[in-house]
């Protein structure tokens, strides 16, 4: 039986995640995480995507990604295969490192938006692998908070945004708005 297509629209937003096969690690060292990174950035460029919030765990990862054209199979499609046959041949391995399609959530801009970047950079701490979400430098909290520079693909003017029209202003808001998050944790 084949599986159902994915309705996809233009100027949509989807919180993306996709994990390892049986749970398996999808990134043994940094150097994996690098470049992913790298394939990601290519993606973006590839398709017009804008990326507002990202995470990469041990055995998943999370993207927040803006279509502005219908093409996140599409894009996901490179980003997981390219990225797939790259880990393969570095581990040795063979076979599917992603356990079936990639999940995507249609969202909207408005305060769940929020709640869904705050969400993406603390599953670190939730998960026990850090205290403190700027101890992960593999999430967007580092740039969007300004501890870091930013990725050229990285666009967080609506998050910030949200926040204060001044841009020192908005990273501590959002910096103490994520912090809030882990409040009722």
């Amino acid at each position: 039986m084949s599986r159902p297509l994915r309705i996809e629209y233009e100027e949509a937003l989807y919180h993306i995640t996709s994990r390892g096969n049986a749970r398996q690690d999808i990134f043994i060292d940094d150097g994996d995480r690098r470049y992913f990174l790298d394939i990601l950035s290519k993606t973006i460029s590839i398709t017009g995507w804008f990326c507002h919030a990202y995470c990469l765990m041990s055995n998943h990862y999370h993207l927040l990604i803006e279509t502005p054209e219908a093409n996140l199979s599409r894009g996901m499609r490179h980003l997981n295969g390219v990225y797939t046959q790259t880990f393969n041949v570095k581990h040795g391995r063979v076979g599917h490192l992603f356990q079936g399609r990639f999940k995507s959530i249609l969202v909207e801009k408005d305060l769940y938006l929020m709640e869904l970047c705050r969400y993406i950079v603390l599953n670190p701490v939730r998960a026990g692998m850090v205290e403190h979400p700027e101890q992960w430098k593999w999430s967007s909290y580092r740039a969007t908070a300004g501890l870091e520079k930013m990725p050229e693909w990285l666009h967080t003017d609506w998050i910030l945004g949200c926040f204060d029209k001044h841009q020192e202003r908005a990273k501590n808001a959002y910096s103490q708005f994520v912090l809030d998050g882990l409040r009722w944790d």
